[in-house]
């Protein structure tokens, strides 16, 4: 809900509460009633439509200024009326006044919001023309763009003072048409000496400080008429358990708010005054303006009502939009250049440049297209390789899928190694029984099962036994064969052994197989999330940075608020209209940003606390609320 829409309703809701107001369709049924013989009055029913269509309601609380003014010409009350009957009718039309009252009144305040709504409107784009021409003023740099950017137009326009200086003399001069046109020139040149001491960069920053102050007198101006309305306007003196006042203050309250609207959008539109000349033309042409003349409040209250609807036509036909021509004119001349000047250097840059990229794509066409392809082709591999196929290794892992072990040996290759060094240490034994044994006997199959066994064990005794009585002389070992034969089952038993060792490794590296699978997929994970997070933050994650524009926006706002509070001048307690008009601008730019930034529940306690910083008359009051906004929502404003 913003600042005026809250006003509004307030105002409406205050109004529906007077007592007054309240007993008007009671005593006409009683008056009604007594009568017993009198008609029903259609009049009534329909000025209480009209009543209830000027009314605030959630889905249109702010009504348009041409919707007021076809409800206030529905309802009669911009006529003359004519003279009442006797008797009965007497009575019964004796209720009238009061509902017109209540009708004039609830269009007042409808307009009131539209002009509040209005210099809201004009106020707040100021501050951006504003922070241009501080931007302009800031470095010779920007004000050489500034001087790039409306060169073009600065020689029209004085191309067109040439020619408007030169035709009147050409019709009677067309003999000398050269020397009146060197003759102009140079007069235009003598008649600003300032222009010839001066350099062009030192002009153009008085022109861009000129029209800063301009719009700095506007803003202070608009500021001020919106702190006199919200200060002075609609000011009933009321509480809110109290609403017993009499329909003729009430009257006389909007009378008063009627004048000061239209004194504010008559003043608030011109740069002729300051602050204080503003302010006192104001209040003076409150006082001495004729809705509050006493030649109109002696009339009856019958025309009253329509005194005052018929200049809420006026306002509405003729001082609203005659203001905001106004305020739009002193923008245009002195504000920000339109984005055609702004940009129409970089779109010359590229318009020019547009043939010689064209070009270059066309001639490039194939090689371009093969980028793209194999590009296409590069992600496809990448993700079917290094993201979809670790994927299924790991799934087949869980699974205990077999194909998916991971193996650094064949299944049976140690099992039929072993074998075959139990055969070939066997084998010895039986052929040279006197390693094997003490006695040298034949083996029986109980010591041949013990050597087994022991081969198992990694135990090749009768083999080391042979190898060592050969080495004693090796070249009879070799003749006959039992040195080669020991040595070659010594090479057996080492490549059992190390196929024991590769199978401890073998069984280590299944025991981790989940976690090598994660480790292989976890390279094309991390790019796979690295690209996303850029392309997100590049397409798809502009929420985020309007998020945090928007708190960063809502942070300057609380630096303005406070600046504000710092460097005013209060009369008394209270702010001067200036500086409480500000303040409001902030305050309503603020409020809109609630529903972006916080929860619901959080915003209505905000909403609470804005509350007391803009409507409350004591600075040491709003001062107490800022700081308690700084340190109750500093986690939604970080």
């Amino acid at each position: 809900m913003s600042l005026v829409l809250d006003r509004v309703r307030r105002l409406d809701a205050y109004l529906d509460r007077l007592p007054p107001l309240n007993e008007i369709e009671p005593s006409v049924d009683e008056s009604v009633v007594s009568l017993g013989h009198a008609p029903p009055n259609p009049r009534l029913d329909d000025l209480s439509s009209i009543i209830q269509a000027l009314g605030t309601s959630s889905s249109r609380p702010l009504l348009s200024a041409q919707r007021i003014k076809r409800l206030l010409a529905s309802s009669g009350v911009l006529e003359e009326r004519p003279p009442l009957g006797e008797g009965g009718l007497r009575q019964l039309a004796s209720a009238e006044p009061e509902i017109e009252w209540l009708l004039v009144c609830k269009a007042t305040i409808q307009l009131y919001g539209i002009v509040l709504d209005t210099l809201l409107g004009q106020i707040i784009p100021l501050s951006d023309d504003i922070w241009y021409w501080d931007d302009v003023l800031g470095s010779h740099s920007y004000t050489s763009l500034y001087a790039i950017q409306t060169s073009p137009w600065r020689l029209w326009a004085y191309s067109q003072e040439i020619y408007a200086a030169t035709s009147p003399r050409l019709a009677h001069q067309w003999k000398n048409f050269f020397s009146i046109v060197q003759a102009t020139i140079q007069d235009r040149s003598l008649s600003n000496i300032r222009r010839r001491v001066l350099s062009p960069l030192t002009l153009y920053r008085a022109e861009a400080r000129q029209n800063r102050r301009n719009l700095q007198r506007l803003r202070e101006l608009t500021a001020t008429g919106l702190g006199v309305l919200m200060n002075s306007g609609f000011q009933f003196g009321h509480d809110d358990g109290k609403t017993e006042i009499q329909v003729e203050h009430v009257t006389q309250v909007v009378g008063q708010s009627v004048a000061l609207m239209e004194m504010v959008l008559l003043e608030a539109g011109s740069l002729r005054l300051d602050v204080m000349g503003f302010e006192k033309q104001v209040f003076g042409g409150v006082r001495n303006h004729h809705v509050l003349s006493a030649t109109i409040m002696r009339e009856s209250s019958t025309d009253r009502p329509g005194v005052v609807a018929r200049h809420l036509v006026h306002l509405i036909d003729k001082v609203l939009p005659e203001y905001v021509g106004a305020t739009r004119a002193i923008t245009k001349d002195n504000g920000r250049p339109n984005r055609l000047v702004r940009y129409w250097l970089p779109a010359s840059i590229g318009l020019v440049s547009s043939t010689t990229v064209l070009r270059i794509l066309v001639n490039r066409k194939a090689d371009i297209l093969e980028w793209f392809l194999d590009f296409g082709a590069t992600v496809r591999d990448f993700w079917f390789n290094w993201v979809v196929e670790p994927v299924e290794k790991i799934v087949s892992t869980i699974r205990h899928d077999k194909t998916s072990e991971i193996a650094i040996m064949s299944r049976d290759s140690l099992k039929a190694d072993r074998e075959s060094l139990e055969r070939m240490v066997v084998d010895f034994a039986l052929d040279k029984p006197h390693f094997a044994t003490e006695t040298g006997a034949p083996l029986t199959d109980q010591q041949v099962a013990d050597i087994r066994s022991k081969v198992a064990e990694g135990d090749v005794t009768p083999v080391l036994r042979a190898f060592e009585k050969d080495l004693q002389s090796p070249f009879m070992g070799t003749l006959r064969g039992d040195l080669v034969r020991s040595l070659l089952i010594q090479v057996q038993k080492t490549k059992v052994d190390l196929e024991v060792a590769m199978t401890g490794i073998d069984s280590l590296l299944k025991s981790q197989e989940l976690v090598f699978g994660f480790v292989g997929l976890t390279p094309g994970v991390l790019v796979s999330y690295s690209i996303f997070q850029y392309v997100r933050g590049v397409f798809g994650g502009r929420s985020g940075l309007r998020q945090s524009r928007k708190t960063g926006k809502a942070i300057r706002i609380l630096r303005n608020i406070d600046r504000i509070l710092s460097q005013a001048h209060p009369s008394g307690n209270s702010l001067q209209h200036k500086d409480h008009g500000l303040l409001l601008c902030e305050v309503h730019v603020l409020r809109n940003l609630v529903d972006k930034l916080m929860p619901r529940e959080v915003g209505k306690e905000f909403l609470e606390d804005l509350d007391y910083l803009s409507n409350e008359k004591d600075i040491r009051v709003q001062e107490k609320a800022l700081e308690r906004i700084r340190w109750a929502y500093a986690r939604w404003l970080k």
